[in-house]
C-alpha cells in the first residue's frame, strides 16, 4: 500500500525544521490532480533512510538535497532536518552535511574505573532517544477515517498512521504551532504540509489534495491546513507523523483515544 511516509520528518532537534527540496510558491491553494482522470500509473514508493551514524558527505558543485540523499540511501526530507537546513533549501560547494540524525551522546562515568579483563564484544548499536511520556500540549486527531496503517517502531516502512477518509475532506492541525513546510517537492509524499510545534515537536500530514496553509502562517489546533487526497498515494488518505527531535514516534500515543 502506498502512502507510507518514511523518515519525513529528524531534525529539527532544537534547531528550525526544515524540509527537502524545493518549495512550492503558491499563494494558498495547489490542487491536486482530477478525480475524473483515469488511474495512473502507482507513483514511486517513498525511499527508506539508513542512518549512516558518524558519516558526513561533502556538497560538490551542482549537487541538491534530493541528489546527496539518494545517493546515499536515504531520503531528502531526512538529510535536510538532520541538518537543519532552512527554506529554501540551499546548500552550497564544501559544505558539509550530517547523514545521521544527530550526534551520539558520550556517557562519561563519574566513578573511578577499575581494571577489568578485557573481552571481544560486537560494536554497540547508536543509544535509542528517549521519548517523554506526554508532549507539553495537547494533541487532536488530524482528520476522520479509519486507520489503515499503524506505526511500528523500528520498522521504517511505517513511521507514521495512514488514515482513510473522502476526497476533500478537511484535514486539520493537531496542535498549534507554525507552517513550516508547504509544498510537493519530495517525491512520493505528495502535496505536503509539516508544523512546528515548539522546539521538539513537529507533525506532518502528506497526500494532500490541496494545501491551504503556505510556510511561515501561525496555525491554531483544530484548524483546517489542507483537504485529503490521494497525491502520492493510491487511495484518498492521510499520512500522519508525530516527531520529537526529529524522531518519529507512535502518534497514537498522543492522540486522544477513540
Amino acid at each position: 500500500m502506498m502512502g507510507r511516509m518514511r523518515p519525513v520528518l529528524a531534525v529539527i532537534a532544537t534547531a528550525s525544521v526544515v524540509l527537502l527540496v524545493a518549495s512550492c510558491a503558491s499563494s494558498r491553494v495547489v490542487r491536486g490532480p482530477s478525480s475524473s482522470r483515469s488511474v495512473r500509473s502507482s507513483p514511486p514508493p517513498v525511499r527508506v533512510s539508513t542512518p549512516r551514524y558518524g558519516a558526513t558527505a561533502v556538497v560538490q558543485r551542482g549537487d541538491t538535497i534530493y541528489h546527496i540523499a539518494t545517493v546515499n540511501g536515504i531520503t531528502a526530507l531526512d538529510l535536510a532536518l538532520w541538518n537543519g537546513i532552512p527554506p529554501p533549501y540551499t546548500i552550497y560547494p564544501g559544505q558539509r552535511l550530517r547523514l545521521y540524525p544527530g550526534a551520539a551522546p558520550v556517557v562519561r562515568s563519574t566513578t573511578p574505573s577499575r581494571t577489568v579483563p578485557s573481552t571481544p564484544s560486537a560494536p554497540m548499536p547508536p543509544p535509542a532517544v528517549s521519548t517523554p511520556v506526554n508532549a507539553p500540549f495537547a494533541w487532536r486527531w488530524p482528520t476522520d477515517g479509519s486507520l489503515v496503517e499503524s506505526f511500528a517502531a523500528g520498522d521504517p516502512t511505517r513511521q507514521g498512521i495512514d488514515i482513510a477518509g473522502n476526497a476533500g475532506q478537511p484535514v486539520r492541525a493537531a496542535a498549534d504551532g507554525v507552517v513550516v513546510y508547504s509544498g510537493s517537492g519530495l517525491v512520493g509524499y505528495g502535496e505536503l504540509i509539516i508544523v512546528k510545534h515548539n522546539d521538539q515537536w513537529l507533525s506532518a500530514y502528506g497526500h494532500n489534495r490541496a494545501r491551504l496553509v503556505n510556510e511561515g502562517q501561525l496555525v491554531k489546533a483544530g484548524q483546517q491546513i489542507a483537504e485529503m487526497g490521494r497525491s502520492g498515494a493510491a487511495r484518498d488518505m492521510l499520512h500522519f507523523e508525530i516527531r520529537y527531535n526529529g524522531k518519529p514516534v507512535d502518534p497514537q500515543a498522543f492522540l486522544p483515544k477513540k
